[in-house]
């Protein structure tokens, strides 16, 4: 069975990360390099960067903290916020992320993931889905959970896995910041429609979210933020806990 991974997720705006609830009231946590240092000495499998704050400064801002973080992080490194064109997942793959998230941009042009797919590699592309529920679906979000589209989720993650994403980041907006556990339904729907790797983001609360999200959602990997910057728990406590129930997990601090 394959191990699956924990993943510390870092909001930066303005070069500092911030945390909030439902994309809105946001604090500031800390230094985005310190904390993906602390996170990967505590186990995490992977880092992600997400830039809130994508203007044209932020951007440059955004890949400063990229270089410098890549330069002692030995864990995967990805990037998401304000990706437009398959120049800037080249800026970013250049500035020493191993991943790219892309969101908006996909959905107003879903050839873009193609284009990054057959450029730098699936692996490389991770398709960013955040999803609102309406009725029996869920609506896609763009533009950081501002702006509502007419595509359904469990369809557009189905195109972007067809279109070469090598994974998707799934958030439940609904459940975003609320620690009350992942939207089950929403992950398991979408793992259960795509050949790649799952990752459900949104609403960690304890491990026991974390177990019933890749038990019965079925993801691939479990990505936390608040829990983690808030010190309710440990990524060390998080893996003992998931080896307790079964679950393969990298041993903590192994690359």
């Amino acid at each position: 069975m394959l191990t699956r991974r924990v993943i510390a997720c870092l909001d930066v705006h303005a070069g500092r990360v911030v945390k909030g609830v439902q994309f809105q009231s946001l604090r500031e946590v800390g230094d985005p390099v310190e904390l993906a240092s602390a996170y990967e000495r505590d186990g995490a499998d992977e880092i992600v960067f997400l830039d809130i704050s994508a203007s044209a400064e932020g951007r440059q801002t955004m890949l400063d903290v990229v270089r410098r973080t890549a330069e002692t992080l030995f864990i995967p490194l990805t990037l998401g916020g304000g990706i437009r064109t398959a120049d800037d997942v080249e800026r970013a793959l250049r500035a020493g992320a191993d991943k790219v998230s892309i969101n908006s941009a996909s959905v107003a042009r879903p050839e873009l993931l193609s284009e990054c797919a057959d450029r730098f590699g699936c692996q490389c592309v991770v398709a960013s889905i955040d999803a609102r529920r309406e009725g029996d679906e869920w609506r896609v979000f763009t533009h950081g959970g501002r702006r509502r589209t007419d595509r359904e989720a469990v369809a557009w993650a189905v195109e972007c896995a067809e279109r070469g994403a090598g994974e998707i980041l799934l958030t439940s907006m609904d459940r975003d910041g609320e620690r009350s556990g992942y939207d089950l339904e929403l992950t398991s729907r979408v793992a259960g429609r795509v050949a790649i790797p799952v990752i459900a983001s949104g609403g960690a609360g304890n491990v026991g979210h974390l177990v019933e999200a890749l038990q019965q959602g079925e993801a691939d990997a479990v990505l936390l933020a608040g829990v983690l910057h808030d010190r309710k728990m440990s990524v060390a406590q998080i893996k003992s806990h998931l080896r307790s129930k079964a679950i393969p997990v990298r041993e903590s601090g192994t690359p």
